[in-house]
């Protein structure tokens, strides 16, 4: 028999801590408002565990839940993970398959679809994937954010965001009250260094020289990196380049949003300047009735692989090296230039040796304005003004101004 009745529960006004046996209590908090709580005691270690509002639990219910909760307990079972497990709380990878599936639609980028998940299962599920999505806390999230955070600082910046994002979702759904402190995370994480990843990049200045040797042999891999160079794209645009995407009439290439390509979530307009028509006449031969691809790999309707484009710079290199030359490499890092260090090349090259605006550099090279304000005002893309400074750039690389350094008008 306990100690209270229901009527004393009902009469209960003052604040503080009624206790009804076997470490039952009722409690009632300052503003009045009333709750039950089981002290519980398993292997020297005291627990509390709520057992719900006595507004809406009355004193037979409390005491039989009571009663399940201590066999529980004596079990070796946690009774407030089977309670979520009732309420259909789901674990933290669950939370984040559901996440993924809701929001991948909205994504663009084929490649951040498969990272995102993949970052999560990587670094996250192991320290707590298979804990509710509720009780995640900044603790858990700190140390796992820990381990990589200064050995792989991107990584570990986008592992931040995503649990983030997991976690603001299970907050709107109701699966927990907070959102997780991560101002206060990041206080108790060390500083990473700002460091920018800098492709090695040839100097402007020995490009003619490099597009002679480029072009003295002809391969699949040769053709899509002069394209690269020609047109300033990313390598994945060159690579996943379509027939269908050139409107030769209008000497104009529409890089798509899709496929991971034309990034910042708008298609990107490349002027065709005549030595890169010329090129894509040189790579008709290459055609294949099972694929619209104008550099297409080895396999059936597969891309050339990113690492095809820096091996031809690489074996160049090497065969310059053999024949007694310096071969290509970029003093600053004395490294061997890279097929996407060519972007920093024409960048260098825009900046030092034309009169081309820096927001025709931009634009040419498809980077998105990062302050927004800025971008909010900026309504186009250029496209008129790039024809002349890519027609310029295909000139300069083809050596027709003598590889000079010279003031073009903008």
């Amino acid at each position: 028999m306990g100690l209270l009745s229901a009527t004393g529960v009902k009469a209960a006004t003052e604040p503080g801590r009624y206790g009804d046996g076997d470490g039952l209590f009722l409690m009632i908090d300052k503003r009045g408002g009333k709750s039950w709580i089981l002290r519980v005691q398993k292997d020297g270690k005291r627990r509390d565990i709520g057992l719900g509002s006595a507004a809406k639990v009355p004193l037979k219910l409390a005491r039989e839940r009571a009663v399940i909760v201590r066999c529980q307990v004596e079990a070796g079972i946690d009774p407030v993970a089977e309670r979520r497990k009732a309420a259909g709380i789901p674990t933290f990878r669950e939370a984040a398959a559901l996440v993924h599936a809701e929001h991948k639609v909205g994504w663009k980028n084929g490649k951040h679809q498969k990272q995102w998940l993949s970052t999560l299962a990587a670094y996250a599920f192991p320290a707590f994937g298979d804990v509710a999505v509720s009780i995640v806390d900044g603790p858990m999230v700190r140390d796992a954010l820990a381990a990589i955070w200064l050995t792989k600082p991107e990584t570990a910046r986008r592992l931040r965001q995503r649990i983030g994002k997991v976690i603001d979702w299970a907050v709107a759904k109701g699966y927990r009250d907070t959102a997780l402190a991560m101002a206060v995370i990041d206080r108790a994480l060390p500083k990473q260094r700002d460091t920018v990843k800098h492709h090695p990049a040839l100097p402007y200045a020995q490009v003619p020289a490099f597009m002679v040797d480029l072009r003295s042999r002809e391969s699949m891999g040769r053709l899509a990196l002069e394209a690269l160079i020609l047109t300033t794209v990313r390598s994945g645009d060159v690579r996943g380049m379509k027939w269908g995407e050139i409107d030769l009439a209008n000497k104009l290439w529409s890089v798509p949003v899709e496929d991971g390509r034309g990034k910042g979530g708008r298609i990107h307009i490349v002027p065709l300047s005549p030595q890169m028509l010329a090129l894509l006449e040189r790579a008709t031969p290459y055609k294949r009735d099972d694929s619209d691809l104008v550099f297409p790999g080895q396999g059936r309707g597969k891309m050339l692989s990113d690492m095809t484009l820096n091996k031809a710079v690489k074996d160049m290199h090497a065969a310059a090296i053999k024949a007694g030359g310096a071969g290509y490499i970029d003093p600053n890092q004395n490294k061997v230039a890279t097929a996407h260090g060519f972007r920093s090349t024409f960048a260098d090259w825009v900046s030092e040796a034309t009169n081309f605006s820096a927001e025709v550099r931009e634009a040419a090279m498809a980077h998105v304005e990062r302050n927004k304000v800025k971008a909010a005002y900026t309504r186009t893309d250029y496209l008129e003004k790039r024809r002349p400074v890519m027609a310029a750039w295909a000139d300069y690389c083809k050596g027709t101004i003598g590889g000079n350094v010279v003031r073009l008008a903008s």
